[in-house]
């Protein structure tokens, strides 16, 4: 059973989310919360905490951001999934900085929704295909520092099947949805990972899709 923690200051959406995540046997909605700061303090109060904060991104008081960056700190085994719209894009680096674990586009089917809070459940970063495609465009410096620039990415040795995991994490796709289109097993997509981030020289999946976006905007 994943517990979710629903976080928006809208009241109307956030007992929408509560009925929509009711229908899967698979997930309890431990509690809601009006924005960041609440969510914190709930999740200090829950007896079995939550495994997934359901966060929105623009909310008075404390917003997604700062609410994903205090959650993390506090309660860093709690994924945090974040939910926005076309017109947050500069909220994106910084709530993945914070330590989000995806973004997902509200607009999407509720299924999408579900399916999302199981993939960083299991410990998947999830990146809407659309947001992945923006990421590239609005890197803050900081940002563009982490990740490798002193040579193109064709150069960092990556095999043909490896490249095509790097191309498949850009597009968002979780490990399941990668094996499923190269024809392999996770648990090779998993290897394929490890040594990609050797070889890039870059700590997780998101700056593996920032790298990727980036040489080819210059390709």
């Amino acid at each position: 059973m994943i517990r979710v923690l629903i976080v928006d200051d809208d009241s109307f959406i956030r007992e929408s989310l509560k009925v929509l995540l009711g229908l899967d046997t698979g997930i309890e909605v431990a509690g809601t919360a009006g924005d960041g700061q609440e969510a914190l303090t709930l999740l200090d109060t829950l007896p079995d905490g939550a495994d997934v904060v359901l966060m929105d991104i623009r909310m008075p008081g404390c917003d997604g951001v700062d609410g994903t960056r205090l959650i993390k700190q506090a309660h860093p085994q709690t994924a945090v999934l974040m939910l926005t719209t076309f017109d947050d894009d500069e909220y994106i680096i910084e709530a993945l900085r914070a330590g989000a674990s995806g973004y997902l586009l509200k607009n999407i089917p509720p299924d999408r929704i579900i399916q999302g809070i199981k993939t960083v459940h299991e410990g998947n970063m999830l990146i809407h295909p659309e947001i992945a495609r923006k990421l590239a465009g609005f890197l803050k410096p900081s940002v563009r520092e982490e990740a490798p620039q002193a040579e193109p990415f064709a150069s960092y040795g990556l095999t043909p099947s490896e490249q095509a995991v790097v191309s498949a994490i850009a597009e968002g796709l979780t490990n399941r949805e990668i094996a499923a289109r190269l024809f392999l097993s996770e648990g090779t997509v998993k290897n394929y990972i490890t040594d990609i981030l050797s070889k890039l020289g870059v700590r997780d999946r998101t700056q593996i899709a920032i790298l990727y976006l980036k040489s080819k905007q210059r390709s």
